[in-house]
């Protein structure tokens, strides 16, 4: 098994590396790495329904849409991530026992009461610490998770805090836990690259004929076109999300504005823009200047540029508007 240790913290860079291993080798591969602070949803979700906007911009956190189904999980540098990239048979290449044991077997040597527990988790005394998602190709199973070593809960649960009755629409929605870090529960202290380390050699230590390697120019040149192609782009990480239903209201100094809309592959296909505000021009003319731009805060502000959005809402403001399309 080859071993790679990098030290990228990129979540666009690592997550097109994991798709890069899984695609072009026959070899099976261990990795483990970190992302400063970013949102990763699953392949299936609706990202917009899955994160504290607001928050998320503020704060500059990454927003980057995996491979893998399952659920958003917060990053940050508190957080280790595991992959197992192996080769098998239909029947049993995803299994979530067998790929998470390793994590398990470290902690236990440590004296921390980890164990599995529910569909994809990791427990220590009932609250969660890992979560995990695995995505077949051909023969191929890539099998990830998270490890919240030190991560800052209060970023975790505000980065992932959202409005449910926002939208409606057939994604998989995230299930919320009860979480704990690692390090709460050690004896002996350590920080999380020194916990990374205990991982790896464990890896090393039970699995035969294992190297560690690290990306060559080569690859990291076609990793980062990856990256830059995809992984980064608005495209997948917003745009590829399912269709959905979005409604919102808010309060202005020209009244109450209901937002509705519908939205196909990340464009507005229909808006309609309610309440008891008044009106110069016709709001019509305003919903159909918003249908087809996709539905994301700057490409909204690009097109309403040098728009006069009272003329169409009376005393309400453009970043109101926008606020209540989010």
């Amino acid at each position: 098994m080859i071993c790679i240790k990098d030290e990228r913290t990129n979540p666009y860079f690592n997550l097109a590396a994991e798709e890069y291993l899984l695609k072009n080798f026959e070899e099976e591969y261990f990795l483990l790495w970190r992302n400063e602070p970013s949102i990763i949803v699953g392949k299936h979700q609706n990202s917009l329904a899955e994160i504290n906007l607001d928050y998320v911009r503020e704060n500059q956190i990454k927003v980057a849409r995996r491979i893998s189904g399952g659920g958003a999980v917060f990053h940050d540098l508190g957080n280790l991530n595991f992959t197992f990239i192996t080769n098998g048979d239909d029947g049993n290449l995803i299994d979530f026992k067998r790929f998470t044991r390793p994590i398990i077997e470290v902690l236990q040597s440590m004296g921390v009461n980890a164990e599995f527990g529910g569909r994809n988790d990791l427990l220590i005394d009932g609250k969660k610490f890992s979560g995990n998602a695995s995505h077949v190709y051909k023969n191929r199973v890539l099998h990830h998770g998270t490890i919240l070593y030190s991560s800052l809960m209060g970023d975790l649960s505000r980065a992932l805090k959202v409005n449910p009755l926002k939208f409606k629409d057939k994604a998989v929605k995230s299930v919320r836990s009860r979480v704990t870090n690692i390090k709460e529960h050690l004896q002996e202290d350590m920080d999380v690259l020194t916990f990374r380390d205990r991982i790896m050699e464990h890896i090393q230590a039970s699995r035969e004929n294992s190297q560690i390697h690290s990306y060559s120019e080569e690859d990291v040149q076609v990793i980062e076109k990856a990256r830059d192609e995809k992984f980064s782009t608005w495209e997948w990480n917003f745009g590829y999300s399912p269709n959905y239903q979005f409604e919102k209201g808010i309060r202005t100094e020209g009244g109450t504005v209901e937002v509705r809309m519908n939205v196909h592959k990340g464009l507005i296909t229909e808006i309609r823009l309610q309440g008891d505000f008044f009106n110069k021009k016709d709001v019509s003319d305003l919903e159909q200047m918003l249908t087809g731009v996709e539905h994301d805060p700057q490409r909204i502000s690009d097109k309403l540029n040098g728009v006069d959005v009272s003329t169409y809402l009376l005393h309400v403001k453009k970043e109101e508007l926008i606020g209540g399309m989010f």
